[in-house]
């Protein structure tokens, strides 16, 4: 199975971010993580609009949005049209689940829904002939830096399971304190795509983490 390996900017230098992006980036990142936070839904606020079109401007990765935000449909289109190429939202924030997946489509994005840790897969079932991916929350969202949660290696296994061989296609993400501990077991659970912020932008060369990060993956 081809594991992506996606950055999360949330914890890297944002005083040198264009710098902190190229390192990544020529190091074979395959995509770029975003995190927006609004301080309602989740209890931090961190980048929106302006940060990811400037972002855009600096790479050619693939963004890959993770909408941690009350109301994302107000913003749908103004996030693909600022350079999202992917968008997660949250399940536990969007009634209208199918509208929004469908909507984020239409608008040209690939779309995917996110669970946090206390929200069952099964909440996907009824749209998951429209996902691009399942976002699998392996940290209660908020902050960078925090510990992996040992039972998000079942909900791994359960979204794999969810998407079967009916949507090959579609990928499973997870995001929370992935690193070279548990990158492994993480892709054996069915994982495709890895976030790691703090393992990646909080080491000594984030290229070689990068690096590093995939070979621990791979070499499941």
């Amino acid at each position: 199975m081809s594991v992506l390996v996606a950055p999360s900017i949330l914890a890297a230098d944002l005083a040198r971010l264009a710098d902190e992006i190229a390192r990544v980036e020529a190091a074979g990142a395959d995509w770029l993580h975003v995190d927006v936070m609004d301080g309602h839904f989740v209890p931090n606020i961190t980048m929106g609009l302006p940060v990811l079109a400037a972002i855009r401007n600096v790479t050619r990765l693939p963004l890959d949005v993770h909408l941690m935000i009350a109301d994302p449909d107000r913003y749908l289109e103004m996030f693909v049209r600022s350079g999202a190429s992917r968008v997660s939202v949250h399940v536990e924030t969007c009634p209208h689940l199918h509208r929004t997946l469908t909507r984020l489509q239409e608008l040209g994005a690939r779309a995917g829904a996110a669970v946090n840790p206390a929200t069952p897969v099964s909440a996907l079932a009824e749209v998951a002939h429209l996902l691009d991916h399942i976002l699998v929350m392996s940290v209660n969202p908020g902050f960078a830096g925090q510990a992996f949660i040992p039972g998000s290696l079942r909900k791994i296994e359960q979204a794999r399971a969810l998407l079967g061989s009916r949507y090959p296609a579609a990928g499973v993400e997870v995001d929370g304190g992935i690193d070279l501990t548990n990158a492994g077991a993480v892709v054996e659970a069915g994982a495709s795509i890895l976030v790691a912020g703090t393992a990646v932008f909080h080491a000594a060369d984030a290229g070689e983490a990068v690096r590093n990060l995939r070979m621990a993956a791979v070499g499941s």
